[in-house]
């Protein structure tokens, strides 16, 4: 009984901790712009049993302690000195704090230490950056999503306008109450409300007009007082560079981002990979690419690097999707018109060719094909890598891990440990993909390498697309990670 009453004590005494820690965490988001997170890991707008799972979570991927309590030492830290608005790993600090709290005379002398950089500082970037969404499908509700529920004060990126067919009352009222509850990602952590008589809905203090269209070119922005705006096409009607400069021709557009992979010369960017070979300044048209080469190219740039690749095939296990049948019907496709959720559907994938693009040497190395399996979201990327160098399993695995804890990938891949890992597991997951440790083979002579990679096809690649427009509008903070 001793051992029951002190184990539910010391839960509670985390518990408290974390409650308390999300207070801290709010007012760093909206008083200072400074998000927390842990681990990759979002901590604004979760509670305090999320919050204690993330910091168990990462005691296993760092395999040191990750305390809620030092976490909230720290972040009370942040708090009270001039730090600049930016995007900090908790869980860095938390365990940095772990092992070198002794060489500091106090737990602000660590902060001020370890955030040199961002003392009084100015911001990174004192813009924002208006948005206009065209197209309102499952990939951009959950754009909607991410813009207003992480809008902090209002700084950065700013979703001003939705473009749709029709914004009557009923369309409006339909398509708020899309946004509101997702049967795959749930309902939205915030407040959602019609305002039918200026053609709006209301999230969380913003005002998102619905604007109705059958031209991009024909729209007037600037009426609505949206000014330079990056328009995320979300469509994937328009695939070429004429198509999409349409949207340019509209009062008030700037830029275009298109998510979906862009024909021609469009850059088709994995943000975390090629995103510096853009010309911000020149460039108005740009491509996100698709679910699965963000998933992909993460793990073949480690791979290309440390091995060298010499060739390989991508097989994408991959979520049904909107442009597939319920039931068996006409599809101008191939295999595409039988039942969705009845059925494995093999499918054409362009994800080896636009690998090479984003990572230039693996051109003509790599083929890819894809099954459409029965479930509705979270996709399976499997990549067969022949290598120059001969390596081992715990070779790569320890790679992979030090990519998720240090460098530029550190956005795009999360690590996994479990072995229970399945597809609805990685449901939520803002990383490009989820590194799957003990699925990964490699033969006896250490020259054939098979690498799982997970990837929620959704809302993964919607959190690749956020940091894309940030990126192109030249709004991110500063970063510790």
């Amino acid at each position: 009984m001793e051992k029951f009453n002190a184990s539910l004590k010391s839960w509670i005494d985390n518990e408290k901790a974390a409650t308390e820690f999300i207070g801290v965490v709010s007012k760093l988001w909206f008083d200072k712009s400074i998000e927390l997170i842990l681990l990759r890991s979002v901590l604004v707008n979760r509670g305090s049993g999320k919050i204690l799972n993330k910091h168990i979570r990462a005691e296993t991927i760092l395999k040191k302690p990750v305390r809620v309590q030092d976490s909230l030492l720290i972040a009370n830290a942040i708090l009270e000195e001039e730090i600049a608005p930016a995007r900090i790993d908790i869980g860095r600090l938390n365990a940095e704090w772990t092992e070198e709290q002794g060489k500091y005379p106090s737990v602000n002398a660590f902060v001020l230490d370890k955030l040199q950089a961002f003392v009084k500082a100015p911001p990174r970037s004192d813009k924002t950056q208006d948005v206009v969404l065209y197209g309102f499908g499952r990939i951009g509700r959950l754009l909607a999503r991410e813009l207003t529920q992480f809008a902090g004060n209002g700084s950065h990126l700013r979703l001003r306008a939705i473009v749709t067919r029709s914004n009557s009352t009923e369309d409006i009222k339909k398509r708020v109450s899309l946004f509101r509850k997702d049967s795959v990602h749930g309902t939205f952590a915030g407040v959602a409300n019609e305002d039918f008589d200026n053609k709006a809905m209301v999230v969380n203090g913003q005002i998102i007009k619905f604007m109705a269209a059958n031209k991009p070119e024909d729209i007037d922005y600037e009426a609505e007082g949206i000014q330079d705006a990056l328009i995320i096409d979300n469509t994937g009607v328009f695939r070429d560079r004429e198509e999409l400069g349409r949207h340019l021709k509209a009062k008030g557009a700037a830029k275009v981002l298109l998510t979906a992979p862009g024909k021609g010369d469009i850059p088709n960017i994995v943000y975390g990979v090629n995103q510096g070979d853009l010309d911000l300044d020149s460039e108005t048209i740009f491509s996100a690419a698709s679910c699965t080469t963000n998933a992909i190219v993460p793990g073949l740039e480690i791979m290309e690097e440390a091995f060298g690749i010499i060739k390989g095939h991508i097989e994408t296990i991959h979520a049904y999707t909107n442009d597939q049948n319920l039931l068996d019907n006409y599809h101008k496709k191939s295999r595409r018109g039988r039942s969705a959720p009845l059925n494995m559907v093999i499918t054409e994938t362009g994800a080896g060719s636009a690998a090479a693009k984003a990572i230039p040497s693996l051109k003509g190395k790599l083929t890819s094909n894809a099954v459409r399996v029965p479930v509705p979201n979270v996709s399976l990327a499997i990549l067969t890598l022949e290598v120059e160098k001969p390596t081992s399993a715990e070779e790569v695995n320890k790679l992979f891990l030090d990519a998720t804890l240090k460098g530029h990938l550190i956005e795009q891949i999360r690590f996994s440990n479990s072995t229970e890992f399945v597809s609805s597991d990685g449901i939520g997951d803002s990383c490009a993909c989820i590194f799957d440790s003990p699925a990964t083979k490699v033969s006896d002579d250490g020259k054939s390498v098979i690498v799982y990679l997970w990837y929620d096809n959704e809302f993964g690649y919607t959190s690749q697309v956020v940091r894309l427009a940030r990126h192109i509008g030249k709004v991110k903070s500063y970063r510790y990670y």
